[in-house]
């Protein structure tokens, strides 16, 4: 029989397991993405983007053709990263550029967490080929976005078909801190929540406000 004890499951995320690519966060394919509206999309950027550095994942930030088609970065990216070296494409699948392999590899993890537009293209290629290459796999399903609420689920559906795990912003900020009690990371994720988790917010601003309710204190 098996026996319980208070260990977390191998499949959680935590801050040293795992590297984050941000893919195609960028205006020309927000402007045609249909499944999420961009307040909202720019949003779980941001909060994807800030649990990212607070817990200091190591991140790769990509871009397609950002000087001559698409764009430059959600300035909610670029802000929380304003020092990085943001990698330009040609290719849609991001995992065919040699220099996101050559950065993966640096990294040297094997849990590969993605987000980014477009999710049937954008997504779809370098999970997918991620996961034949043997790495675990985890999209943030809220901080993309595709052309189509369609497009978008016949694109989550194949991933999860092929063994992606979904998450989404707000759980991959909280899988993070996971132990209210961890104190060195309590006051960033509180406010990263007030800024960016909707109701979840609220109610932490509400609990502080009217009782100074707080996690683990």
């Amino acid at each position: 029989m098996p026996k319980a004890s208070p260990t977390p499951g191998k499949t959680l995320l935590n801050p040293t397991n795992h590297l984050l690519i941000m893919i195609d966060h960028q205006s020309q394919m927000a402007f045609a993405t249909k499944s999420i509206d961009a307040i909202t999309l720019r949003n779980n950027a941001a909060l994807v983007a800030k649990a990212a550095h607070e817990f200091k994942v190591p991140t790769i930030l990509t871009t397609v053709a950002e000087k001559t088609f698409s764009g430059p970065m959600f300035d909610e990216i670029k802000a929380v990263f304003p020092d990085a070296n943001v990698i330009d494409r040609t290719t849609m699948n991001t995992w065919e550029d040699a220099r996101i392999a050559e950065r993966v590899n640096q990294f040297d993890k094997a849990k590969v967490v993605f987000a980014g537009l477009w999710t049937s293209v954008c997504i779809v290629g370098p999970t997918l080929s991620a996961i034949d290459q043997g790495f675990e796999v985890y999209v943030i399903a809220d901080a993309c976005g595709d052309v189509s609420d369609e497009a978008h689920q016949r694109a989550m559906e194949r991933m999860i078909q092929a063994g992606v795990r979904p998450m989404t912003a707000l759980q991959y900020l909280l899988e993070l801190q996971r132990d209210w009690a961890r104190g060195e990371t309590y006051n960033e994720t509180v406010a990263t929540s007030i800024a960016h988790g909707g109701g979840y917010g609220l109610g932490l601003i509400y609990a502080k406000t009217m009782f100074g309710g707080g996690e683990g204190h």
